[in-house]
């Protein structure tokens, strides 16, 4: 989220040469499928040694949510009044003083919303969570319910129970920021 903050402030109100392009090129980037750049992933974590350990996980999971985490905060930074910068400006502020003071709290819903979308994403990967991680005490939740396994059958109760629990985190932070993110979802539509 850090990241998209800069990248989307950035985007959203410095006058930068090929602004479009970035922001092109960011949505390309979310578009490919995730099965098209599985090997070259895979064959880069495993010159780095990182399979089977947390940063193996954490690199391909910000990258494959930074684009949505930046035309989020971007959307928002550009829904802001630009008048609040010149103020800022003239009280002497910089660009990263404006930002963490004035701008990052008036788009709170959507640092929120950016978050939360984010958290889900990244908590129900499953493609490159089984991809990278082989040894079971690095699986993540969804790719260790996948392979839950019994013998000769499938144990549906306790697969159910374990998807369950599995939910609980997303319920729980779903309603404690549910006024947030419906604040942050709709900020911008009536103006």
């Amino acid at each position: 989220m850090l990241i998209s903050i800069f990248t989307g402030y950035s985007l959203a109100r410095l006058r930068l040469k090929y602004k479009g392009l970035i922001m092109g090129s960011l949505l390309l980037v979310s578009m490919f499928p995730q099965i098209s750049i599985a090997g070259p992933v895979w064959r880069i974590m495993q010159d780095m040694g990182w399979l089977n350990s947390y940063q193996g996980l954490i690199v391909p999971y910000v990258t494959l949510t930074l684009p949505l985490g930046v035309w989020i905060m971007a959307s928002f930074f550009k829904e802001l009044p630009e008048e609040l910068e010149d103020a800022a400006r003239i009280d002497g502020c910089g660009h990263f003083r404006t930002l963490v003071n004035i701008m990052v709290p008036l788009a709170a819903p959507g640092v929120f919303t950016a978050a939360i979308l984010v958290f889900i994403y990244a908590w129900n990967e499953f493609f490159f969570a089984l991809l990278m991680m082989t040894q079971q005490n690095f699986q993540t939740l969804p790719v260790g319910i996948a392979l839950f396994q019994g013998q000769y059958t499938l144990p549906w109760g306790e697969i159910a129970a374990a998807s369950t629990v599995a939910t609980v985190p997303l319920v729980l932070l779903v309603l404690l920021f549910q006024k947030r993110i419906v604040r942050g979802l709709s900020a911008g539509a009536v103006k």
